[in-house]
């Protein structure tokens, strides 16, 4: 992992949270090639093992307009066909290294998510969303359509019909419909977005590690494999909490009336 970024913003405000802030107001946070290189350095090659306190992600943008309007159409104009293929494969594994990141990550949408930026949101585990936000998934109005996950994990997040809906009409909804068709899981008050995302990281927090970490896995990739399929998986993730120092320690903290002392192993 890089000691600085050019396009991104890391906080630490607590032990075990890290706050990764889309650091491209003046182009309302859009992807331009670098930093679709420096997310995927940061979420492919973070070393977790390294930093066993990491326990939950926060996602947000800077400024007070946009969360992320996807790629960065001013460096995109006249891009070669070979061009954009190669930005493409760079903001396809950037999604992906988000999506398999082994601590819980919460998109705290400050604004505008279009786009890319809407595709980002939904490969994080959920979504806090300011009461200003919208999203929407506009591609097919420029000539092309979502290819960083949009056509696949909207519909499993709000379901097909209203995801077919935004879908072929580039149509935008604002934070309030976003929240009663599931896309998001809280709205907040603008100046309190990051407050209540870092309350819940931090609740995520105390949990056993290994135990969140297992279930991210489980649900994540449960969710798209039969029933039976599924519950299996499960008790195969099952096995590495249950068996670990941290059980102990959680029932033993339960028993003594005390806060548990995680040993993450």
């Amino acid at each position: 992992m890089p000691e600085t970024y050019e396009t991104l913003k890391i906080d630490r405000p607590d032990p075990h949270v890290m706050v990764v802030t889309l650091n491209r107001p003046e182009a309302m946070n859009a992807f331009n090639t670098r930093m679709g290189e420096e997310m995927r350095a940061l979420f492919r090659d973070y070393d977790h093992f390294q930093t066993p306190d990491l326990r939950a992600v926060i996602v947000t943008g800077a400024g007070e307009r946009a969360f992320c309007t996807g790629g960065d159409l001013k460096e995109r104009r006249g891009m070669s066909d070979e061009t954009w293929r190669r930005q493409h494969i760079i903001f396809e594994e950037k999604n992906e290294a988000v999506w398999r990141f082994p601590v819980p990550i919460i998109a705290a949408v400050n604004g505008y998510a279009l786009g890319g930026g809407t595709e980002l949101a939904l490969a994080c585990d959920f979504i806090y969303a300011s009461e200003k936000a919208s999203f929407g998934l506009p591609e097919v109005t420029r000539g092309i359509m979502p290819g960083n996950g949009g056509t696949q994990r909207l519909p499993r997040r709000i379901g097909i019909g209203r995801a077919k809906e935004l879908l072929y009409t580039g149509r935008i909804i604002d934070a309030q419909q976003a929240l009663e068709w599931g896309l998001v899981n809280r709205l907040c008050a603008p100046d309190k977005l990051l407050e209540e995302a870092l309350a819940t990281a931090k609740q995520i927090a105390k949990s056993g590690p290994i135990g969140v970490r297992q279930v991210k896995k489980a649900v994540d990739r449960g969710a798209y494999l039969p029933l039976e399929a599924g519950l299996i998986l499960e008790i195969e993730a099952y096995q590495s909490p249950v068996f670990s120092e941290d059980r102990h320690e959680g029932i033993n903290a339960f028993n003594e009336k005390r806060p548990p002392v995680w040993k993450n192993k």
